[in-house]
């Protein structure tokens, strides 16, 4: 039996695993990688990527919340492919390293959906 902390080959993924996926857009450009995920404590459903974008070896990049439900995982690029351009995502809510994000209110969340023009994860 595979153990699921390992097998990222199956349906299921470990957290750990996630981060440092790289995401890609659909020309097959690479926008940087998955730095963390925000999970909903009571549902257990992820609710957002942030994305690592910009900067040189993890310096002045910034990070973008991305709604899970704008990725896709594709196999042979062994990484998150979502429809998105860089200057898209340059003009994305974000934050920089260091900064804190009150997550703990609808707000940030719903202008994050807005913007990539998705259904509220904060119905």
């Amino acid at each position: 039996m595979d153990d699921i902390t390992t097998n990222v080959h199956g349906r299921l993924i470990s957290a750990d695993k996630v981060a440092g996926t790289t995401v890609f857009n659909y020309g097959g450009e690479k926008l940087g990688h998955v730095e963390s995920v925000m999970i909903d404590k009571a549902t257990g459903q992820v609710a957002y990527a942030i994305l690592s974008f910009g900067g040189f070896l993890g310096l002045g990049d910034s990070h973008h919340p991305l709604p899970w439900r704008t990725m896709r995982y594709d196999r042979d690029k062994g990484g998150y492919v979502v429809d998105l351009d860089k200057a898209t995502l340059e003009g994305a809510p974000q934050y920089r390293s260091g900064e804190t994000i009150d997550w703990s209110t609808p707000e940030y969340g719903r202008r994050v959906d807005e913007y990539y023009r998705v259904p509220s994860y904060w119905i």
